[in-house]
Parts: C-alpha cells; sequence; structure tokens
C-alpha cells in the first residue's frame, strides 16, 4: 500500500498538483468551489469539505483512477486532474483547470472513515465530454457513503 500512495504522489506532483510538503488536492466544482480533496497519505481517501471521508481513488491505468465510494458504488473516473461521471462529464476538477476558483473555505475536521464495501464492477469508460454534469461534484461524492 505504501508503494501504491507513492506512486499515486508521484503522479500528482508530476502535474504539478501536490508539493512533497503538501498531499492533499482539493476538487473544485463547476462554480469554483472546493467542495472535495483528496488525501495521498490516507489511501488516496476522498473527503467532502466537512471532513466526512466519501469514496477513495484506486488506480486504474497509466496515471488514471477508478473512484470508489465506502459503500463498494464505483462513482467514476479521476482522469488528467478531473473526476469524470458516469457519462462521462466532468463533475469536479483540480484548480488549476477551473477557469474561476473561489477562495479555499477552513476545511472541516476528518471524520472517521468507514470500512470499505466490496466493489462493484466499473462499467466501460464513456467518452468524456468537455462538458460539465449534471450531478454536482459533492451529492455525485455523496453517493458513495
Amino acid at each position: 500500500m505504501c508503494r501504491f500512495a507513492t506512486a499515486v504522489a508521484l503522479v500528482l506532483c508530476s502535474q504539478g498538483v501536490a508539493s512533497a510538503d503538501e498531499n492533499e488536492v482539493a476538487l473544485y466544482d463547476a462554480s469554483g468551489e472546493a467542495v472535495a480533496y483528496v488525501d495521498a497519505d490516507d489511501e488516496m481517501t476522498v473527503y467532502l469539505w466537512s471532513g466526512k471521508p466519501v469514496a477513495y481513488l484506486e488506480l486504474d491505468t497509466g496515471s488514471s483512477f477508478h473512484v470508489y465510494g465506502f459503500n463498494g458504488k464505483h462513482l467514476g473516473w479521476f482522469v488528467d486532474g478531473i473526476l469524470r461521471d458516469h457519462d462521462g462529464d466532468a463533475a469536479c476538477a483540480l484548480k488549476q483547470l477551473i477557469s474561476v476558483p473561489k477562495f479555499e473555505s477552513f476545511k472541516g475536521f476528518k471524520e472517521f472513515k468507514p470500512f470499505k464495501g466490496f466493489k462493484e464492477f466499473a462499467p466501460f469508460r464513456p467518452f468524456f465530454t468537455n462538458s460539465w454534469g449534471g450531478v454536482p461534484c459533492a451529492i455525485l461524492l455523496a453517493t458513495g457513503s
């Protein structure tokens, strides 16, 4: 698992996302608000900004990841700094991919992580679109808790 976290941190650093000192990466929604973050030091756990753990990333191929909820539900893919839903639409993205990101508010305290449920099979990856999906990022991620 340590090797996996190191590989992920290297991928995030190569994309200019994380530094050696900070391994939490904020995810922004379509309105430019920070709504979630990925903690590379905590088994690639995805937390809502409130501190609730809702999902985790699992390496797929190359530098792409599956996004699974703790309930075992496949939520989408994290590819090239964009979290995509099952329709291929963007749900949230890294700060540098947002045209006008808003100021990050204070994060809530991290809650305890639940046990991981049995993972469902990932569907075939759709063609990715250039648009934002109809389901907000925080709601999409919350379906995994």
